[in-house]
């Protein structure tokens, strides 16, 4: 008898350490060479994108630094270009001003940046704003100005980067969206309602293209240790300026952009970087709605002192 669970258990270890070498083995037939790729990241300037700015740089890609700041782009160009790197020759960082609110002169700026370096490989759509506020205290006109540089913003980039990926042959998109776009919380509707779109868009993105040789990965990450609540726009489109709890025992940047160079490697379709809690409730929206809502009216219940103020 114990000798047939030695048996037993042999063959299933076995059978374990196959299935995990031909796991292995299949990931690395998929793994993407990245020196020498030219990737494009929005929102450089600071927090996340800057953050990926260097994990990027630091995995031998040329950079095409896009922000709307100027000077804090010529900063961290300098800050890159110091960093002695022999993976590939003549390696740049280069910089192209773009403001994602301004849609109809995305296209020429697309075609300006593929000038830079004759292509682009990788486009990692980074750039956004959040909000907090009460939804019947927030103007319309918020909304829309979320919407636009969270949502709009991005399509219109990709679209205008799409026929150049297909037509030489192939690429990665990758879309940094978050765990609101899974799952909605109270006193983040414009942001939540611009990260749901988003996440659909590169869903629907992914399917549509997927013979045609360009990688579409969704990272949704949790809360990131970045300014993004201090420059959230309140409901009356005023900075929130403060930096929320949740943000700042939140994941670093650093940690989040290796994930998101990784998932390029990889060619991971979808990465959630979250703490187990939030994960649980990305699958406790579908599988017990009602047990989800009670959460979060009881979050709303606890917050709402704080948002009807600054609303």
């Amino acid at each position: 008898m114990d000798m047939g669970f030695e048996v037993m258990g042999s063959i299933i270890g076995t059978s374990l350490g196959l299935l995990y070498l031909i796991h292995i083995l299949s990931l690395r037939k998929k793994r993407i060479e990245l020196k020498g790729k030219v990737v494009l990241i929005t929102g450089t300037t600071s927090g996340l994108g800057k953050a990926c700015a260097f994990a990027f740089y630091e995995a031998g890609c040329h950079l095409i630094l896009a922000g709307r700041n100027r000077a804090s782009l010529e900063q961290l160009q300098a800050q890159l270009q110091s960093i002695q790197s022999s993976k590939v020759k003549g390696q740049r960082a280069e910089i192209l001003e773009l403001d994602l609110e301004d849609v109809n002169i995305i296209t020429a700026k697309a075609e300006a940046a593929v000038q830079l370096f004759g292509k682009v490989d990788v486009l990692v759509n980074n750039a956004g704003v959040s909000y907090r506020g009460q939804i019947e205290d927030t103007l319309l006109d918020v909304d829309m100005k979320v919407m636009l540089v969270n949502y709009f913003g991005h399509v219109a980039l990709t679209k205008a980067f799409l026929a150049h990926m297909i037509g030489s042959g192939g690429g990665s998109i990758v879309g940094i969206s978050s765990v609101q776009g899974r799952v909605a919380i109270p006193f983040r509707s414009s942001y939540a309602a611009s990260k749901h779109a988003f996440q659909a868009f590169f869903d629907s993105l992914r399917a549509e293209i997927h013979d045609r040789n360009v990688h579409v990965c969704v990272v949704s990450p949790g809360y990131i240790q970045t300014n993004l609540s201090q420059n959230a726009i309140c409901g009356d489109g005023s900075k929130y300026g403060t930096t929320d709890s949740t943000t700042a025992s939140g994941m670093t940047p650093e940690e989040v952009a290796r994930h998101i160079v990784l998932a390029v490697i990889w060619n991971q379709s979808e990465v959630i970087c979250a703490p187990v809690l939030h994960r649980l409730l990305i699958y406790l929206r579908p599988l017990f709605p009602n047990l989800y809502f009670w959460i979060m009216n009881k979050r709303a219940r606890k917050q709402k002192k704080d948002y009807t103020k600054r609303s």
